[in-house]
């Protein structure tokens, strides 16, 4: 009996607490805007996530701090579904995919996708649900070096969907740049390939996730780059040579240094061709990427960056500042917003600080970024492992709104993200 009464004195302080924070997130008071929560319990915030995302989103104060006394969601409602016996129809149900394009515009430009994997398996499937359409190709490398549960749930999960694969041949890329280039060229070869007529391709590594809707993302290629590609460039200072790297480190995913420390100069570059440095994302028209895999000069740059440090940061750009590639940019610039970045040499001009904390140069975004995040005008975002997770599901509930809010058909049912708590799922054993 004492412990009958334990359990509803529990259940009844939390239900007190939970029903002030509810009160609290819909409807502040200007003066209760400005204080922290104090003394409150470690509880599952049945509310959660409609009002506290937006609390969150749109940058209240104190929303914050109310964050971190709520248990995160933890993503074992994900991964339950990969490890059950395989029902392909009922796991896309469930997971919430959408299973047929949202407009005609975007039926009618499809859109290709790399995606470089090794780890997190649960944020993959997050971030494959919430740009995937019917109509879009996916080519997945897997990398060689990841542990044998995670390549045998990413090959059973895969073969859900006739438009998502894994890449024909993998590398040990995860800490080698001249292998995740061309483990990235290995996938451009498969999607050449594929049957679906995408448009542009653009890569993605499994823990990044969209700012932009997949009709925002058309949107903004067709009307700002019209067949042109995106490799943003910052032009390397005169008298400077690529150097090859001995053991290099793992780049950041917006490094811009050309020049990196080495014990010896690299040979001059194939077809004297002027080597460009920039960023390792891109977003390239299916017609250049032909180009990539069969001019002279591009397979001659590639043989040629087997040695450099991170070639990925000066191969694509330099290829498309040739006057005779297919969408070439000629002049092009730090520019293309595929990636939301805050650098701390930016504070004061491009934002006003990182609210987590610093890796380099770059923030690792926190509960506090997340209105800065939604406003940016960049493509995708990077998040670290040591990203709070909350992050990510209130920006994945925010763009999964925002999709179904610009769709021009009717939504199904399962398209929602539930509404409810799902703090309740039973971890895996």
């Amino acid at each position: 009996m004492s412990q009958l009464r334990t359990t509803r004195a529990g259940l009844v302080a939390c239900g007190v607490i939970c029903t002030f924070i509810f009160l609290y997130l819909r409807n502040p008071g200007p003066e209760e805007a400005e204080e922290e929560p104090t003394h409150l319990a470690v509880v599952e915030c049945g509310f959660y996530p409609d009002e506290l995302c937006s609390a969150l989103l749109e940058g209240k104060k104190a929303a914050p701090q109310i964050a971190q006394f709520c248990k995160h969601p933890h993503n074992s409602e994900i991964l339950a579904h990969l490890h059950t016996p395989r029902n392909c129809s009922r796991m896309t149900r469930e997971l919430h995919f959408i299973t047929r394009p949202l407009s005609a515009e975007e039926g009618n430009f499809p859109l290709a996708y790399v995606i470089s994997a090794h780890k997190e398996l649960a944020m993959f499937v997050r971030l494959l649900r919430a740009i995937y359409t019917p109509q879009n190709v996916y080519c997945v490398h897997v990398d060689e070096t990841a542990p044998k549960k995670f390549k045998s749930a990413m090959h059973t999960f895969v073969t859900c969907f006739e438009n998502v694969f894994i890449s024909s041949k993998t590398q040990k890329a995860v800490h080698d740049g001249p292998k995740r280039l061309q483990a990235e060229i290995n996938c451009l070869r498969d999607l050449v390939h594929s049957a679906l007529e995408w448009r542009y391709v653009m890569n993605l590594y499994g823990q990044e996730f969209p700012i932009k809707t997949n009709k925002e993302i058309i949107h903004y290629i067709r009307t700002k780059w019209k067949e042109k590609n995106i490799t943003p460039v910052v032009i390397p200072p005169p008298n400077t040579k690529p150097k090859t790297g001995q053991s290099p480190p793992e780049p950041s995913p917006e490094e811009n240094t050309y020049i990196t420390p080495s014990t010896r100069f690299k040979q001059k570059p194939p077809h004297n061709l002027t080597v460009y440095s920039g960023s390792s994302y891109y977003a390239l028209t299916r017609k250049f990427v032909g180009f990539v895999l069969t001019d002279p000069r591009a397979k001659d740059m590639l043989q040629w960056s087997k040695d450099v440090h991170s070639p990925e940061h000066h191969y694509w750009v330099t290829l498309n500042r040739l006057k005779d590639a297919p969408g070439a940019t000629l002049d092009a610039a730090w520019e293309g917003n595929i990636r939301a970045t805050k650098r701390r040499t930016e504070e004061g001009d491009g934002h006003k600080g990182c609210t987590g904390h610093g890796a380099q140069d770059t923030c690792v975004y926190d509960l506090g970024d997340l209105p800065w995040l939604i406003q940016s005008p960049a493509l995708f975002a990077t998040f670290e492992p040591s990203t709070d997770p909350l992050v990510v599901s209130c920006l994945e509930r925010w763009h999964r709104l925002k999709a179904l809010q610009q769709a021009q058909v009717p939504a199904e049912p399962h398209w929602q993200l539930p509404q409810e708590s799902h703090f309740h799922s039973q971890p895996l054993h």
